[in-house]
């Protein structure tokens, strides 16, 4: 059985001016998926902007060029009621590489969705961020949210996919090794 040809596509997910006050680490992320966005568009490899409905534009740093796909969702799953996977099997696109906010909704559940849809899955470990938190919350702070879901993307199987989970400084855009046939 030949390999599948490796197209990838990057997801940038939620990243707009009305979540830019809640964002960890908003600089920081904004300044890793700008370069990552660049790096994919020099690729050739589609830059993909996925938006929340209402939320406001996407940040002037990342907002997508004219050619460019953009979705827009209404719910945490940017696949759910969107023409996101047609897009997507349209360009021929096999892997996604996953960013944007917040790590564990809409990033978390699209790159679930990714894997269930049939795509290979890359997880950018540094270019996706959560909510700040209160001082007086149930949920983990932000850096150990972060990394949590880093974790557990390095050990999800799932059959015939490729799972992984990349700093974006080391995300080449070619076909990672052992190439799954299919």
């Amino acid at each position: 059985m030949q390999p599948r040809p490796h197209v990838p596509a990057l997801l940038v997910i939620d990243m707009q001016q009305d979540m830019l006050p809640v964002m960890h680490r908003a600089a920081a992320t904004v300044g890793v998926l700008a370069d990552l966005r660049s790096r994919a568009r020099a690729a050739g490899v589609a830059v993909v902007t996925v938006r929340q409905g209402g939320c406001g534009p996407v940040l002037a740093e990342l907002a997508p060029d004219a050619d460019e796909l953009q979705i827009t969702k209404t719910t945490a799953d940017a696949f759910l009621r969107t023409g996101l996977d047609a897009s997507l099997r349209a360009l021929g696109v096999t892997e996604v590489l996953v960013t944007g906010f917040a790590t564990e909704n809409c990033v978390e559940t699209t790159a679930r969705q990714a894997l269930s849809h049939g795509y290979d899955l890359v997880l950018v470990a540094d270019a996706h961020t959560t909510s700040v938190r209160p001082a007086t919350t149930d949920f983990a702070p932000p850096d150990l949210s972060i990394a949590h879901h880093n974790e557990i993307y390095r050990h999800i199987d799932f059959p015939d996919r490729s799972i992984r989970v990349r700093p974006a400084a080391e995300i080449d855009f070619t076909a990672p090794t052992g190439s799954l046939p299919g």
